[in-house]
């Protein structure tokens, strides 16, 4: 049944009138909006710039592990970010980067920031296409799952709480292995929430990206089986959805029909921002600086969860 387009609305969060990009320097916002609904290496390199002289990702008094294996891949790493001792074990945010399925490492921004905040935050990353094309990544997401779990315990986390957080091509891999059940092991998930930011989360015969090419193949007959979007009727995760403003449609887009197809799953509809005045990628270096819509809004959904 196709979704009519108030319901699509809906599943969209008010955002006040004054955009929150607004509480930046002015030169930030500027350079974003005119540099419109694309993204390459340019946007990238510029935006980086832009937030290079804001802080957002201090790691002073937290306790940083790196270069744990999760598995028998050089990039089968992750980074764990533990706040301050506590007696109770806390809710465990694991952030899985972007890059176009072809490139990408870890980021410490958003886990830093969880550990800031009190969570245990952890960045992984994964192996690349076109070697490991799909579900080479969502795989490795769920074994990386499964070293958290197990290793929860050593870094002061709970592992009945942990929040699974993919950007971009890291939405992908997370949607992937969240939504089907086919890459869960026995005992399910082992997820407790899931947050996507600006996924690609559908491919069609129409995409000759080449990125999208390498990691979803050369077959379209393949590619609905392979789309993470297909496979939401199989998971019932509580779920936090965001996209930018200047996203190009292609990663824009994904996450309003995610939402939609959310809102006829559970007669509810998701939390779903817009990041008003951002791009693909100012939507997580903005987290932790004077813009913190987003930040504010994960630590409000990983606290909510039982």
């Amino acid at each position: 049944m196709a979704a009519p387009l108030g319901l699509l609305l809906s599943a969209l969060a008010a955002t006040p009138a004054a955009a929150q990009i607004d509480r930046l320097p002015h030169d930030v916002g500027a350079r974003i909006a005119g540099m419109g609904a694309r993204f390459d290496g340019d946007v990238l390199a510029v935006t980086r710039a832009l937030f290079g002289l804001i802080p957002n990702a201090s790691t002073e008094g937290l306790t940083v592990t790196r270069d744990q294996a999760y598995g028998p891949d050089p990039r089968h790493l992750l980074d764990v970010y533990a706040p301050g001792a506590s007696g109770t074990p806390q809710p465990i945010l694991v952030f899985v980067h972007g890059g176009g399925f072809v490139r990408g490492e870890r980021e410490a921004n958003i886990p830093a920031y969880a550990a800031r905040n009190g969570l245990v935050g952890i960045s992984i990353t994964y192996r690349l296409a076109p070697a490991n094309p799909w579900p080479a990544g969502a795989q490795d997401v769920g074994a990386a799952i499964a070293w958290v779990r197990a290793n929860a315990s050593r870094f002061s986390g709970d592992p009945a709480r942990i929040v699974l957080m993919g950007h971009s091509a890291g939405a992908t891999h997370a949607a992937s292995y969240a939504f089907d059940r086919a890459l869960h092991p026995a005992e399910g998930p082992g997820i407790a929430g899931l947050i996507l930011g600006s996924g690609f989360l559908k491919m069609t015969a129409e995409d000759k990206a080449p990125g999208n090419v390498a990691y979803f193949g050369t077959d379209p007959a393949q590619y609905a089986a392979r789309s993470p979007i297909t496979h939401l009727g199989q998971s019932r995760l509580p779920m936090l959805l965001f996209n930018a403003e200047y996203d190009p449609a292609f990663l824009g887009a994904p996450t309003m029909e995610l939402a939609t197809s959310a809102c006829w799953r559970d007669e509810k509809c998701p939390r779903t921002i817009q990041m008003r005045g951002h791009n693909h990628v100012s939507e997580i270096f903005s987290v932790g600086t004077a813009d913190d819509q987003l930040g504010q809004e994960i630590l409000r959904f990983v606290r909510e969860l039982r």
